[in-house]
C-alpha cells in the first residue's frame, strides 16, 4: 500500500453531498491508502448513498453530537469495522436560521446555545469519544471559517467558529502529553449545502473572487481537503494547535 495515509484509519464526519470539504478529504484519503469510516445523522440514506460514489464505499454509522448516547457507543461503533483510529476529521456545524443573515442582535439563547453546541462544544467531544481508539501520532483536523474577524451575515457561527479555534488550541494542549495534534483548516467561500443555507452568502463570494490573491475557485474543495490530509499524515509531526488557511491568501490582507 503506498500513499500520503497508507495504512491510516480514519473517521470522517460531514459527508453530505459530493462538493463538501469532507467528501474530498475522503475521496483523496482512499486514493492515497486510508481506510476510512464515515459519520452521518439524521439523512443516514443520503450519506449512504454518497458513500457509493468514493473509490471504495466506506462503512456509514449514525452520530448525532449532541447526544452523549451515542458519543459513549462511537468508539464501539467505529470498532466494528476499524482495530483503531490515527486521525478523526470534524466536519461539522449548524446554526438555526435565527443566528444566520444578520440576526445576531436578536437571535434567542435557546438558538445560540444549539449553534455553540454543534459547531464548537462537538470538536471536544467527538475527540474525547474517540480518544479510546486513537494513540501517540493520532491527529484531530476539522474545518473552520477564519474566526479571528466580523462577518456579514454570519453571525452567530462566527462566534461559533472562534469558539471552535479556540477549542482546538486547548484540545492541542491537553492531548500533547498523549501524543495527538489538534489542528484546524481554515478554508474560503465553497458553494456547499451549508454555504447555501445562509442567507447573503454570494458577499463572500464576490469579496473572495475579486480579492484573493492567488485567486478562488468557489466549486474546488479540493486545495481545503489536501491541507487536512497533510495534517491527518506523518508529515507535521510536531504541529499542533494550528490553524492553516487554504482561502487563496484572503486572510492576509488587510484594505
Amino acid at each position: 500500500m503506498s500513499g500520503l495515509l497508507a495504512g491510516k484509519r480514519l473517521l470522517v464526519t460531514g459527508v453530505l453531498t459530493d462538493a463538501s470539504i469532507a467528501f474530498s478529504v475522503a475521496k483523496l484519503a482512499q486514493e492515497n491508502g486510508a481506510r476510512i469510516v464515515l459519520t452521518g445523522f439524521g439523512r443516514l440514506s443520503l450519506v449512504e448513498r454518497i458513500a457509493k460514489r468514493l473509490p471504495e464505499p466506506p462503512p456509514v454509522i449514525e452520530l448525532d453530537v449532541t447526544s452523549a448516547e451515542h458519543l459513549a457507543g462511537l468508539a464501539d461503533r467505529v470498532r466494528e469495522h476499524l482495530d483503531g483510529l490515527d486521525g478523526v476529521v470534524h466536519s461539522i456545524g449548524n446554526a438555526p436560521q435565527s443566528c444566520l443573515g444578520g440576526g445576531f442582535l436578536h437571535a434567542p439563547w435557546e438558538d445560540v446555545s444549539r449553534a455553540l453546541h454543534v459547531s464548537t462544544y462537538s470538536y471536544q467531544s467527538l475527540a474525547m469519544a474517540a480518544l479510546p481508539l486513537m494513540g501517540p501520532g493520532g491527529s484531530v483536523v476539522g474545518l473552520t471559517f477564519d474566526g479571528t474577524k466580523a462577518w456579514p451575515v454570519y453571525d452567530w457561527m462566527g462566534v461559533a467558529k472562534a469558539g471552535l479555534e479556540s477549542a482546538s488550541r486547548y484540545l492541542a494542549l491537553h492531548l500533547g502529553k498523549q501524543g495527538i495534534r489538534s489542528n484546524l483548516v481554515s478554508a474560503g467561500p465553497l458553494r456547499t449545502m451549508a454555504a447555501k443555507s445562509i442567507p447573503g452568502f454570494e458577499q463572500f463570494e464576490n469579496a473572495w473572487a475579486d480579492r484573493a490573491p492567488l485567486g478562488w475557485d468557489l466549486t474546488d474543495a479540493e486545495p481545503a481537503a489536501r491541507a487536512v490530509l497533510a495534517l491527518l499524515s506523518d508529515w507535521f509531526p510536531a504541529t499542533t494547535g494550528e490553524v492553516v488557511h487554504v482561502d487563496g491568501g484572503y486572510h492576509a490582507l488587510g484594505a
